[in-house]
């Protein structure tokens, strides 16, 4: 049997449900079917080769629609030298994928796609981008291919490096011929320009006929795109340098000729200059960009490659691919723990601080959980994996982290839409300015040349499309290694702008382990009384009822059987213990069952007071006692809080526990306001007023009756060690279980919010300052004309200051620890 969940679009109440169930659980092959209305899917338990597409068309004939949720997949792109190239692949697969979404990263030369797979294909997507003039391959994620994407981009700065120097030997030479004598710098006799203006000619074609074979790649790239009517970055440097190299051979031709006065027009120098000037910036880019996706590289390199499982009696070494759930695993002292699982055998210490944050090892024994990649310090032991490849601890971090860094922040639309027109622009640019400097100013083909090859060179969409991701790239990154991960750009974007946080009670601001602290009866003893409370608690998950089991436990007393357990969320429980009937609960569950409890409710105010939760318990519709329990406050919860006040941020606690008892608790820890005795299905409501009230909300939760609340917050902030559920509602886990992490999380957001900016700014400076002056703008004012050279330094300069600032993202501290 295998369990299948299906999305149903058509719905509009519990009638529908109904009708789809039925449709469904009609179908030969399906055990069971059920429908929830509220998440509006489709739970069916089928049979093993049970085909699917029978249920679609019976939930069709019903007149409702299986929806296919959409398949998520991430490429690689080859080509992109630009934020332009980017926009291109993006916008050809958006026209693909329908009502599905693509994102194009320059920054980690990355594109995830949703898409419905049964209305296209990978092919489909990777044609769609070859068309468009690039490459795209479906990315596989493991250690291997990290170990060969870090190759490929080692690889790939050696080649930028190699085709600089050897560029660099020809260029030097080179611009000393062509300018030299302009500073009375000597030449030899028979390159003399005034005497030999053929062979000054020739040797500068020589020289520079190298430095172009090196540089083919713009050549090839920015022609191709130019072609395809997707002109790119590589388009302005191959039209610039090959207007100057193609005017250059005109005039050595005139040269050869006779007419040496043309020797004098040569450009072969600034082709040869800025093409080497430009390949130093994609060296220097290739460099920063490396560093950027140091967290990822970190992370993975915390995974041992192999593990030692028994196998027929007896150890055998494997990969940690090959290790399968359920396995025996053998870990010695000092090792490695290749997937996560629970201990079988043994007695050790753990180091767990690179997952936990916890400095110190945890002691281990057999039934306790193990997370892969944490250190085995002392002691031998075998454990059974429970999770292994992308489901374990490790894997989930940095699907994260890598999820994170290929998003886009909404502060990055401005920038793709002006990418998308911006070399086109140029190129128009450029030639209007020449036009209008050779017809209307200076009537010099040389000039107007001049002032063409400099606007193309010097615009630079690069410096836009890296503004963003690089920052993105390293802000997650650096939260990653501060244990706070962060899932998209959008959510680290939206932290900054958080005015209130709101904190869960139980598990959040407080350990979560709450413990016995008074036992008050009116009837029985306390002995009976905590006996029958423990009896009825056996059964339920809640940390409140725990606490009583536990001290029940501690006691060795032998629990009584219970019928009829019956769980009341947000009141508490209703049981029968032989012939009684037993409530046990708030207040609120007893005055709904109409118990008298004012003999008791003058002490349950004291305890309230006191930061403690009263429990009242009624035997046969009759007051029994009240069983205090106090859960105890984390180390870090007062701190965290003044933290945020500091910050000017609100905070708000969120609990289920009675007014008394929230506000003596939100007092010991310094919280502004106290939303008690909230039911666990109106947290989200609570988030939702408070939204209403006009304000950003962070959601801080760890249970899964947070999981609402975390989804509709503006961000919903979970603990890392808390459920699941919440982990996966929420836009940012903190694995450590800290709460100064929050804070932490708010100033890594403001920090890297803050880089973009100036990111963005200095990028679009560059563009409207550096293109008019390259236009000649100063000139018209007698000031200086634009050397295309220096274009091009300026141009390499751009998106290497950009890459630059945002690497000083990972200098990032923050001001809490």
């Amino acid at each position: 049997m295998k369990h299948e969940t299906l999305l149903i679009e058509g719905m509009s109440c519990a009638s529908c449900a109904q009708a789809v169930e039925k449709a469904a659980g009609k179908v030969e092959g399906v055990n069971n079917a059920s429908v929830n209305l509220a998440t509006e899917k489709l739970a069916l338990d089928v049979d093993q080769a049970f085909d699917i597409r029978k249920v679609e068309q019976a939930v069709a004939d019903a007149g409702y629609k299986v929806v296919k949720p959409l398949e998520t997949i991430t490429f690689g792109i080859s080509g992109m030298s630009c934020a332009s190239c980017a926009q291109t692949v993006e916008n050809a697969t958006l026209k693909l994928v329908g009502e599905g979404h693509a994102s194009v990263n320059l920054a980690t030369e990355k594109m995830v796609v949703n898409y419905n797979p049964d209305a296209i294909t990978l092919a489909d997507i990777t044609k769609a981008v070859a068309d468009s003039g690039y490459e795209a391959v479906v990315e596989v994620r493991d250690a291997d291919t990290v170990d060969k994407d870090q190759e490929k981009k080692e690889a790939h700065i050696k080649e930028m490096w190699q085709r600089f120097w050897i560029s660099a030997v020809f260029t030097v030479p080179l611009l000393y011929v062509s300018m030299g004598h302009m500073i009375g710098l000597p030449l030899p006799g028979i390159i003399d320009p005034m005497h030999y203006a053929l062979n000054f000619s020739i040797l500068q074609l020589l020289l520079t006929m190298p430095v172009m074979i090196l540089g083919t790649k713009f050549f090839t790239g920015g022609f191709r795109a130019l072609f395809k009517g997707h002109p790119n970055m590589d388009s302005l440097v191959a039209l610039g340098t090959s207007a100057a190299f193609i005017y250059s051979l005109y005039a050595t031709f005139r040269v050869y000729m006779g007419e040496i006065g043309f020797a004098m027009e040569l450009y072969y120098e600034s082709a040869a200059v800025i093409l080497t000037l430009i390949t130093l910036g994609k060296y220097f880019e290739a460099v920063s960009k490396g560093k950027t996706s140091e967290a990822i590289k970190k992370l993975m390199g915390l995974a041992p490659k192999t593990a030692r499982v028994m196998r027929d009696g007896a150890e055998v070494e494997i990969p940690v691919e090959a290790v399968a759930v359920d396995d025996v695993i053998v870990v010695r002292p000092g090792e490695k723990l290749p997937v996560d699982g629970v201990i079988t055998e043994g007695l050790t210490a753990i180091d767990e601080a690179m997952l936990t944050g916890e400095s110190m090892p945890v002691e281990k024994k057999p039934g306790d959980r193990v997370i892969g990649a944490s250190i085995n310090k002392n002691g031998m032991i075998h454990y059974r994996a429970t999770k292994v490849g992308k489901d374990t601890a490790l894997a989930q971090i940095i699907k994260l982290v890598e999820d994170a860094q290929g998003s886009k922040a909404p502060i990055a639309k401005l920038a793709d839409k002006i990418s998308g027109v911006f070399v086109p622009i140029v190129i128009v640019l450029a030639v209007l300015s020449g036009l209008l400097w050779y017809f209307l100013g200076q009537e010099s083909w040389i000039f107007a040349l001049t002032i063409t090859i400099s606007v193309l060179v010097i615009a630079c969409p690069c410096a836009l499309g890296l503004a963003t991701p690089t920052a993105i790239m390293v802000g997650t990154g650096k939260g990653a290694e501060n244990g706070v991960l962060i899932k998209s750009g959008a959510a680290l974007e939206t932290t900054h702008n958080i005015q209130t946080v709101v904190f869960d009670k139980t598990g959040t601001i407080t350990e979560g382990e709450p413990k016995v602290t008074d036992i008050l009866t009116t009837q029985i003893t306390e002995e009976a009384l905590l006996h029958l409370s423990a009896s009825a608690e056996k059964g339920s998950e809640h940390p409140l009822g725990e606490a009583i089991v536990k001290a029940a436990a501690d006691q060795n007393m032998n629990l009584a059987k219970v019928s009829d357990f019956e769980a009341i969320p947000g009141y508490g429980i209703k049981v029968r213990i032989a012939d009684n009937n037993l409530l046990l609960g708030n207040r609120k569950l007893m005055v709904t069952n109409k118990i008298e409890i004012s003999a008791l409710e003058e002490e349950s105010h004291r305890l309230a007071s006191e930061g403690k939760t009263p429990m009242y318990i009624a035997i046969d519709e009759q007051l029994a006692g009240i069983i205090a329990v106090a859960d105890t406050l984390k180390a870090s919860s007062a701190a965290a809080i003044a933290e945020l006040h500091k910050m000017g941020i609100e905070v708000v606690m969120m609990t289920g526990d009675n007014k008394r008892t929230a506000e003596a608790i939100a007092k010991q820890v310094g919280i502004d306001r106290v939303l008690s005795e909230v039911l666990p299905e109106d947290k989200a409501e609570q988030v939702a007023a408070l939204q209403a009230e006009g304000k950003k909300v962070a959601m801080v939760g760890d249970g899964i009756n947070d999981a609402p609340a975390l989804a509709q917050a503006d961000i919903g902030i979970a603990i890392g060690t808390g459920t699941d559920v919440a982990i996966e509602s929420a836009d940012i886990v903190l694995m450590h279980s800290d709460l100064m992490d929050v804070p932490t999380a708010i100033e890594l957001s403001k920090a890297t919010i803050k880089n973009i900016k100036e990111n963005l700014f200095w990028a679009f400076a560059y563009n409207v300052l550096g293109i008019p002056v390259a236009m000649g703008v100063l000139y018209l004012f007698g000031g200086p004309l634009l050397n295309p050279m220096i274009a091009g330094a300026a141009m390499s300069f751009s998106s290497v200051s950009v890459l630059l600032n945002a690497l000083r993202l990972k200098r990032f501290k923050t001001s809490n620890k």
